[in-house]
């Protein structure tokens, strides 16, 4: 007769990670790679199987916030997102040492070029912060824009503006950011420390029918972050400035500081609804937050007309203006 053995422990280890490591093994596996995983699970090591050195081909998948978004997200979402971190490490790892492996180059093409390394993040895994870091930036967009903001990292300017948390030329993802030290938040503002200290916007006075308007341009996609210290290129009264969005490199503003703004709401309203680009709409830009004033282009009897519904506090602004 055979006893249980009581001195030994049971596994506390979640059903759902196991079955994400079995995941993990076989997506590795049917790649060409063996894998092994750390004893706390929050990582785990690539293996080609014959390398001309022992430690060529190895490559550290981070996995803390890989098992996190997991947990997010129903068990159908997991083979693609398994697939897709494998593939952005490996790629990373290519970049870094100018490997091109079979495996490494497979998973690349099934992320949809993960494996690029004309990025200048190219050959830097995104959930090793230290790495990350100095290369962390912004980009605005329309929140209608993101085909999905549970897979990217940001914050809301507005209800309809985000400005997404970026590593070189692309949005960081959730499984990357969960891996971080750090939360979100505070790698947002690192971020816009790095914009600021990256680039300073040119800028231009332009005229729009009659109308006097500063134009503010970048090299990246982040001029929105920029308002945050607008006084830096422009005089900014003290009932803030309007603003428009043409698209995520450029900046157009106007000071509120008479009652002319509110031609000037007109002439920038039209300007963005013609350019069709990140945003049609008007903001006011005021003590740190971007606020739409919603202005609506309207045919009339043949006539068209700019109908104007300004929020409660720009209201009583233009209130005090018109005194």
């Amino acid at each position: 007769m055979k006893f249980f053995r009581r001195g030994r422990k049971p596994s506390r280890r979640a059903v759902e990670d196991v079955d994400l490591d079995s995941l993990l093994a076989l997506v590795a596996d049917s790649l060409g790679f063996t894998c092994a995983f750390a004893a706390d699970g929050t990582s785990l090591t690539l293996r080609l199987p014959a390398p001309r050195r022992p430690r060529d081909g190895e490559i550290l998948v981070r996995l803390t916030g890989l098992r996190r978004e997991a947990g997010r997200r129903p068990r159908e979402d997991w083979p693609t997102l398994v697939s897709q971190h494998l593939a952005r490490a490996v790629g990373a790892a290519g970049g870094a040492r100018g490997i091109a492996d079979p495996g490494a180059r497979g998973m690349a093409d099934a992320a949809g070029g993960a494996g690029d390394i004309a990025d200048p993040a190219g050959g830097v895994d995104a959930c090793d912060y230290d790495r990350a870091g100095p290369l962390l930036g912004t980009r605005v967009e329309a929140v209608d824009d993101v085909p999905d903001l549970t897979r990217v990292v940001g914050r809301h300017l507005n209800g309809d503006l985000v400005e997404l948390l970026t590593v070189g030329a692309r949005p960081v993802l959730p499984e990357e950011a969960g891996c971080w030290p750090v939360p979100p938040g505070e790698a947002l503002d690192r971020a816009v420390g790095n914009v600021r200290r990256g680039e300073r916007l040119s800028v231009e006075a332009i005229e729009l029918s009659g109308t006097a308007v500063t134009r503010l341009t970048g090299r990246t996609p982040s001029a929105a972050t920029h308002l945050r210290w607008l006084g830096a290129y422009l005089p900014v009264p003290a009932h803030g400035v309007l603003a428009v969005l043409p698209d995520p490199y450029t900046l157009l503003v106007h000071p509120v500081n008479g009652i002319g703004v509110v031609r000037a709401i007109e002439r920038l309203r039209v300007h963005a609804a013609r350019t069709g680009g990140l945003s049609p709409q008007v903001y006011w830009w005021h003590q740190g937050r971007l606020t739409l004033i919603r202005a609506d282009i309207e045919l009339r009897d043949g006539q068209t007309r700019l109908v104007v519904a300004p929020p409660p506090d720009f209201a009583r602004v233009l209130a005090r203006l018109a005194a």
